[in-house]
């Protein structure tokens, strides 16, 4: 029997935050559990293997079996709703690697909600005809070819009311690809498929065809207009490894800058003007390369090329790559991208090398970086490296500032009283953008937006989609229950995710009781006022109740206090805090489990 692999990462917040302690079951068909899990401190399992089909079946066109055996997921953390991932296919000699979209509970949820995921089959094996139209030659043009990071994805046919995802580009390819064609192909034809799924999405990013008429979104997954997108599905090794290469590479005519217009079909139950997917296997299997084959299929003047405007990246690739005695500036902002991402990710070593110079510590880090997200672990920050590294440092530093401003904004327990609506302006709009906004890096259904303490279009678009995704009335009107529903959801971001990596002991989270002020809880803490409010982005000394605290952990604590909230158990304080029921008993001397509301306990640290 043929044997496949089984990689499975649980991050959130666009993979700033890495999530330990994640309890993972995997089961066969018939529910039996064939592996007990845990994820480590970057959020990931050991790599499992798991019997399935011999890879030859997989590259015949009639074969009328299932050239692959699927297993099943189930994933449970403290303060995160179940996940449950079904229909996964693995293939002989790949490695599948599955993320886990967990969703925070909310403040106010006593009942875990299971999502469940159903993955299946790719495009290629489905009877379903494909009808992909575009512009051979475009009128309405952007200036140039950028990428978008992130793309924008309907989850179904342009007139539906199913929901957007956001999500970066190169991960968008790579699930594209993973969802339409088969991982064990010769390599050849999959980097030819993966140059037309590349130029097909560009190409509908030039020619504005969604956006020109009206809709807000930049694709669609429905193989009927586009191509094949499965949200929270595993992603394979030998097809990241290409995108990683070529993710801002793409396909146009000589002498011309449109991508050209890839269409394409499986060339088997669908035929079409455009590339045969199944007909790549067999003229890679000629030995014929990937520009050979995309010029059998679409003009013969075509040609590769690339783009370095990548939308949402803070700084473009140098051109060179960076390696041991590599010097200069370009050096010294990759080490401050990853001394800052260590604070998320532990295992990422320390950089102890002159600021600006490529030594030894610089290499090991790259290395370990490489190594935690999938990429060839050279050491060397080449195309593919520099912008994970960036893209990464990016999405912790915007979770940051986010943290930082809430404390600015002194949000609270209870939501305003108005109602809002498209042109509304004011303070409670700023407020209303900044939690749409947090609340967008846990829910990739929620779009991101500008906090202008404007309510235009698209703040009203993200509220919208927040209605949908908590089964409100979506009128786009924040009213009583939109209020409660969006202050639930950030205040159980709050509670339940780590606010800075798992191997961050720095600070704990405080929720603010009646009679607090910052002087006490300086005093309380070991610490100093000015400590506080700068690690909170305050203002004044105004505390409201319910308000989280960051609060910083003197050198010497071996516990912290923390007051019992409506809902918590010993179990569960032990598992937020990772520590054990027994261990809480005896530090605050309990004989039973029976905990009060407003009852102060002390909970260690270690």
């Amino acid at each position: 029997m043929a044997a496949g692999y089984l990689l499975i990462q649980a991050r959130t917040a666009h993979d700033a935050i890495p999530l330990s302690g994640v309890q993972v079951n995997i089961l066969d068909m018939d529910g039996n559990i064939l592996y007990e899990l845990t994820t480590d401190e970057n959020g990931e399992t050991p790599v499992v293997s798991l019997e399935t089909v011999d890879k030859s079946f997989s590259q015949i066109p009639d074969y009328d079996g299932t050239p692959f055996t699927s297993y099943s997921v189930f994933a449970q953390d403290f303060g995160f709703n179940p996940l449950s991932v079904s229909d996964i296919p693995i293939y002989d000699s790949e490695t599948a690697i599955l993320p886990l979209i967990l969703t925070p509970m909310q403040s106010a949820q006593r009942q875990t909600v299971t999502q469940e995921i159903s993955i299946g089959k790719p495009a290629v094996a489905m009877q379903d005809t494909t009808g992909q139209t575009g512009p051979l030659n475009s009128s309405r043009i952007l200036r140039q070819v950028v990428i978008p990071n992130p793309i924008t994805v309907h989850l179904g046919a342009p007139n539906s009311s199913a929901a957007n995802v956001q999500v970066s580009f190169s991960d968008y390819v790579k699930n594209v690809a993973s969802s339409e064609i088969y991982p064990t192909w010769p390599e050849a034809s999959l980097t030819a498929n993966i140059y037309a799924i590349i130029t097909f999405a560009l190409n509908r990013i030039y020619t504005e065809w969604y956006r020109s008429r009206g809709y807000n979104f930049d694709i669609t997954n429905n193989t009927a207009y586009d191509q094949y997108f499965v949200q929270g599905r595993p992603i394979y090794e030998s097809i990241s490894r290409i995108v990683d290469n070529i993710f801002n590479e793409y396909v146009r005519r000589q002498g011309q800058n449109e991508p050209y217009f890839t269409s394409f079909c499986n060339g088997t139950t669908a035929t079409c003007q455009g590339l045969s997917q199944w007909g790549t296997v067999t003229l890679a299997d000629q030995g014929m390369s990937p520009l050979q084959i995309l010029r059998y299929y679409y003009p013969d003047d075509v040609e590769i090329t690339e783009t370095n405007i990548i939308t949402g990246i803070l700084s473009s690739y140098p051109g060179t790559a960076l390696r041991i005695g590599s010097t200069g500036l370009d050096v010294q902002t990759i080490q401050t991208y990853l001394n800052r991402i260590r604070r998320n990710y532990p295992a990422i070593p320390v950089i102890t090398d002159e600021a600006g110079v490529f030594g030894e510590s610089t290499r090991a880090a790259v290395t370990k970086f490489q190594s935690v997200f999938n990429l060839a672990s050279d050491g060397i920050v080449g195309k593919s490296t520099w912008y994970k590294i960036s893209s990464l440092y990016t999405a912790v530093a915007r979770l940051a500032e986010l943290d930082s401003e809430g404390g600015t904004l002194g949000i609270g327990t209870v939501p305003p009283s108005s109602v809002l609506r498209q042109g509304s302006t004011g303070a409670d709009v700023i407020t209303l953008q900044y939690l749409l906004d947090m609340i967008s890096e846990y829910y990739p259904e929620i779009p991101e937006l500008a906090q202008d303490g404007i309510f235009g279009s698209g703040t009203r678009q993200a509220v919208l989609a927040f209605q949908r995704v908590m089964n409100l009335n979506a009128d786009g009107i924040v009213g009583p229950l939109t209020w409660n529903a969006l202050y639930d959801t950030y205040q159980g971001i709050l509670q339940n995710v780590p606010s800075h990596g798992p191997g961050d002991t720095d600070t704990f989270q405080y929720t603010v009781q009646p009679g607090d002020t910052l002087w006490l809880l300086s005093r309380r803490y070991d610490t100093t006022v000015d400590a506080l409010k700068k690690l909170n982005g305050l203002t004044s000394d105004m505390l409201l109740v319910g308000q989280i605290l960051k609060i910083p952990l003197s050198q010497s604590a071996s516990y912290i206090e923390y007051t019992v909230l409506p809902g918590d158990t010993l179990w569960l304080l032990s598992r937020r805090y990772k520590t054990t029921v027994d261990a809480i008993r005896q530090l605050n001397g309990l004989t039973g489990d029976i905990i009060d509301v407003g009852q102060i306990l002390r909970i260690p640290l270690n």
